[in-house]
């Protein structure tokens, strides 16, 4: 089995996540914003499946973090690289959220001090620590997601993904025949830790990208069955829409993977795509707050959501210029070099 090279490829996998990204961003703006706060007018476009681009964002998950790990070397390689690209933008974009939202209001959706401050660690949700903003809950399951597959890697266990997925898969469909058919509902708290909801995405992305980079037939026979029994499973629990979805949004990675969809390497959507995680970490209620300030002063719904994404999107330029990408740089350019000297030293040592 021959990987194949995914560099250049992921300039378009980065680009379809900022794509990503701005489906949820107008869906919130017009469609969310219209059912939450009842303005004056309605919009002139409502974007009411932009919601769907977070199980995208999923799907581009898995297939990030599997060819993350297929090529660390040590551990701490990882945590590293996944604290330092999370992190730090998430903790700037819990101040300016708090901050922001607290000076221009936001009724109904602000939390005190405290709450804040337990939304550090991202699993707040689990203590049921109201967010600072309400897409916080992806990053709760993205963070189980991570732990899982981190776990899977240390006890050396990534050669069996497939038939891990497939057990779980499973474990899936019981909870929904038992709910649906039987009124038998199993524990809740397990359902949530496993991310049973959404491993159907995350598996996806799993597959895709053993499939796209590896060369011989053979290798691609798992994740093909991986992927089939994903879709199944999302046709049987969700719908046969959300079903066919899926395939959708997996064959777009797919093309993306291959270096397929060219128009995703033209500049607009690579710098989409740079600015991506700030983008939906800041939009939605700073971006609410905007609109009522300016609905106030008699502007329409399409206005209000036009002038919010151009304050988000220039907000998130700005969080990843000086603040995301200078941190992750640090904060790996510190372990290297530790991790170098610990190497040098043992050099010594022998």
């Amino acid at each position: 089995m021959t990987p194949a090279k995914p560099a250049r490829r992921l300039v378009e996998v980065d680009a379809l996540r900022g794509v990503a990204a701005l489906a949820v961003v107008l869906f919130h703006f017009t469609t969310r914003f219209t059912e939450l706060f009842h303005p004056a007018s309605l919009p002139v476009v409502n974007v009411s499946y932009g919601h769907y681009g977070v199980n995208l964002f999923f799907i581009i998950s898995g297939f990030v973090i599997f060819m993350t790990l297929e090529k660390t070397v040590r551990p701490m390689d990882f945590v590293v690289s996944r604290f330092s690209r999370l992190f730090p933008a998430y903790w700037l974009a819990i101040a300016l959220t708090f901050s922001i939202t607290h000076g221009l209001g936001l009724p109904g959706k602000l939390v005190d001090g405290w709450a804040a401050m337990g939304n550090l660690l991202m699993l707040h949700g689990l203590f049921k620590v109201p967010h600072v903003d309400g897409v916080y809950w992806t990053l709760e399951v993205e963070l189980l997601f991570y732990f899982g597959m981190f776990l899977l890697y240390r006890l050396r266990w990534l050669s069996r993904i497939h038939q891990m997925i497939l057990g779980l898969l499973v474990v899936r469909a019981i909870y929904f025949v038992l709910e649906r058919w039987f009124n038998i509902s199993l524990p809740w708290m397990i359902f949530r830790l496993m991310i049973l909801q959404y491993l159907p995405w995350f598996a996806l992305g799993i597959a895709i990208y053993q499939a796209s980079s590896r060369q011989d037939a053979a290798s691609r026979r798992w994740p093909a069955i991986t992927a089939a029994c994903a879709v199944l499973t999302l046709a049987l629990t969700e719908s046969i829409a959300v079903g066919l979805l899926s395939v959708v949004f997996a064959l777009l990675v797919w093309l993306a993977a291959a270096g397929r969809l060219a128009l995703l390497r033209y500049g607009p959507f690579v710098w989409l795509g740079s600015i991506s995680y700030p983008l939906y970490l800041l939009h939605e209620n700073i971006g609410w707050s905007i609109q009522l300030q300016l609905g106030a002063l008699g502007l329409s719904t399409t206005a209000t959501a036009l002038v919010a994404l151009m304050a988000i999107l220039l907000l998130a330029a700005a969080v990843m210029r000086w603040v995301e990408q200078p941190a992750m740089h640090w904060i790996r350019g510190r372990y290297r070099q530790r991790a170098n000297a610990v190497i040098f030293r043992h050099q010594i040592d022998r």
